[in-house]
């Protein structure tokens, strides 16, 4: 499965993720997805304040980074 949209709040920080499947999870659900292999396309990284995110794997094209992704 791999994230095709995603929400965001005031911030601009992703809430929620929608898959390509149509499932909608919020952020904390998709990282543990990510962790067991669930979602492709994605990776967990860590802020410097210890908060885990989602962050799209690192390639050429920009277009698939999550912030770039279209919302819903």
């Amino acid at each position: 499965m791999k994230i095709v949209k995603v929400r965001k709040n005031s911030d601009g920080d992703i809430t929620d993720v929608m898959l390509d499947n149509g499932s909608i999870y919020c952020v904390d659900e998709a990282i543990k997805m990510v962790k067991s292999g669930s979602i492709d396309g994605v990776n967990v990284g860590q802020a410097k304040n210890g908060r885990e995110f989602l962050r799209s794997n690192p390639n050429q094209d920009k277009s698939d980074n999550l912030d770039n992704l279209p919302m819903f």
